[in-house]
C-alpha cells in the first residue's frame, strides 16, 4: 500500500486521529531553516498554511545550522492512521543559490528518485510530489520576499532510516529507487482512507502504460499475484497490488486503456465481483453464499450437495465442496466476474481475464 492517506475517509465508531504527510513536513522544516538561514532564528513551533487553508503547527526535532546552509527537522506524525512513516524525522537543508538560479528540489538520504516513465514527476528527479513542491515554493517566496531578496534556494529533503522503510511501500514497484516519496495533496493523512492505494494504483497503471505495457494484472494479494506471475510470466510493472479495489482498477483503466487486463485472486473475494461487488473488503461486501448453491445447480449438482451447499458458512467450504464433487464452480465464478469487469471497461479490449487461486495459492479456476 501507499506511504500515507491523503483524502477524506471514514470509520465506524469513535473519530480517529489525523495527522500530516511527509510534504506537510518538509515544507515546516523547510520555512523554518530558511528562516534561520535568512536571519530569523529557527520557529519552533513553525506554522504554515494547508492548501485547504488549515494553519497546522509543527515542534522542531532536529536544528543545525553550518556554512551556508541551515537544517530543521520535523518528526511526522501520522495520526491513527497505520503509516509507515509515521514516527520518521524529515529533515530540510536548505542552502542560497548565486541569483537566477531559483528554486532547486534534491533528494537527500532516504528520499528516492524517479527511474521510470508515468509517474508525475521527470525521470532523474528526487521523489517529492507536485503538491509538496508548491507547498516548499510559497513558504520559499513568502520569506526570501520578506528579505528583499530573490527566491533562489535549493532544497534537500532527507528521511534518515527512509530507504528501509521505501521497502514497505509501491515505490520499488514504481520505480522509485534509494527512499521514500515526499507525498500530500491536502496535507493532511486521514487513518485507514482508501484513496491512498487507489492512488497507488493509478501510478501503478500509469507506469506500466509509460514503458510500454499493454497487459496489466490485478491481484488481491500474494497469493494471486505469485500464481499470476508464475503463469503468465509478464514484467514486474505489469503487476498491481489492487488489493479489494477492484473497481479503482477497472474504472481508472476505462480511462486509461491497456489491451488486457488479468484479474487475479482468491475465490472468496472474486465471487463477490461475479455478484457485482467493486470493493470486495469483508466490511463493505459478502460472500452469497446462496448464489454459489445456485451455480451448483446449474453446474449439475445433486439436491443433497445443494443443501449441504446451503449450510456451509465460507466460501471455503463451498469450494471444496465443489471440487469433492468434481463441479467447475470456480471457473463459472471466473466466466461471471470477467463479465462484470467487461461492463465496467467497455468496448475496445480484450475480454478480462479472471483467474482464482485457492488458500494456498493454488490456480483453482480461470476463464481462459
Amino acid at each position: 500500500m501507499a506511504a500515507e492517506s491523503d483524502s477524506d475517509g471514514l470509520d465506524k465508531g469513535t473519530p480517529l486521529r489525523r495527522g500530516w504527510t511527509t510534504g506537510a513536513c518538509a515544507t515546516a522544516a523547510t520555512k523554518s531553516a530558511l528562516g534561520a538561514l535568512l536571519g530569523d532564528g529557527f520557529a519552533d513551533p513553525v506554522t504554515i498554511t494547508l492548501p485547504g487553508g488549515q494553519t497546522p503547527a509543527f515542534a522542531l526535532c532536529h536544528e543545525q545550522t553550518g556554512d551556508g546552509f541551515a537544517a530543521a527537522g520535523i518528526i511526522k506524525d501520522a495520526g491513527d492512521d497505520p503509516d509507515v512513516t509515521h514516527g520518521a524525522t524529515i529533515i530540510s537543508t536548505v542552502r542560497l543559490l548565486p541569483p537566477g538560479q531559483g528554486i532547486r528540489f534534491t533528494a537527500g538520504e532516504g528520499v528516492g528518485k524517479v527511474t521510470k516513465p508515468g509517474l508525475p514527476l521527470a525521470v532523474g528527479e528526487p521523489a517529492i510530489n507536485p503538491v509538496p513542491r508548491q507547498m516548499m515554493t510559497e513558504v520559499i517566496g513568502e520569506l526570501c520576499g520578506a528579505h528583499g531578496r530573490p527566491a533562489d534556494v535549493e532544497v534537500t529533503i532527507s528521511v534518515p532510516g527512509g530507504e528501509a522503510l521505501a521497502a514497505k511501500t509501491w515505490n520499488p514497484r514504481l520505480g522509485i529507487i534509494g527512499g521514500l516519496s515526499i507525498l500530500g495533496t491536502t496535507g493532511i493523512v486521514v487513518p485507514y482512507s482508501c484513496s491512498a492505494w487507489i492512488h497507488s494504483i493509478h501510478r501503478g497503471i500509469d507506469v506500466a502504460r509509460a514503458i510500454g505495457l499493454d497487459h496489466v494484472v490485478g491481484s488481491t494479494g500474494d497469493a494471486s499475484e505469485r500464481a499470476a506471475r508464475a503463469l503468465l510470466g509478464l514484467p514486474d510493472e505489469a503487476f498491481i497490488d489492487m488489493g479489494d479495489f477492484v473497481g479503482g482498477m477497472l474504472k481508472y483503466l476505462r480511462a486509461k486503456p491497456v489491451r488486457q487486463v488479468t484479474i487475479a485472486g482468491g475465490f472468496g473475494k472474486l465471487s463477490k465481483l461475479a455478484e457485482g461487488a467493486m470493493d470486495l473488503h469483508s466490511g463493505r461486501s459478502q460472500v452469497n453464499i446462496e448464489a454459489l448453491a445456485h451455480l451448483m445447480t446449474e453446474l449439475g449438482a445433486a439436491p443433497e450437495t445443494l443443501a449441504e451447499a446451503r449450510s456451509c458458512e465460507t466460501a471455503a467450504q463451498v469450494l471444496a465442496l465443489a471440487r469433492a464433487h468434481k463441479i467447475a464452480l470456480a471457473n463459472r465464478v471466473a466466466e461471471l466476474a470477467g463479465h462484470r469487469a467487461d461492463a465496467i471497461l467497455g468496448k475496445g479490449h480484450l475480454p478480462v481475464q479472471l483467474l482464482i487461486t485457492d488458500r494456498q495459492g493454488k490456480i483453482v479456476g480461470r476463464n481462459f
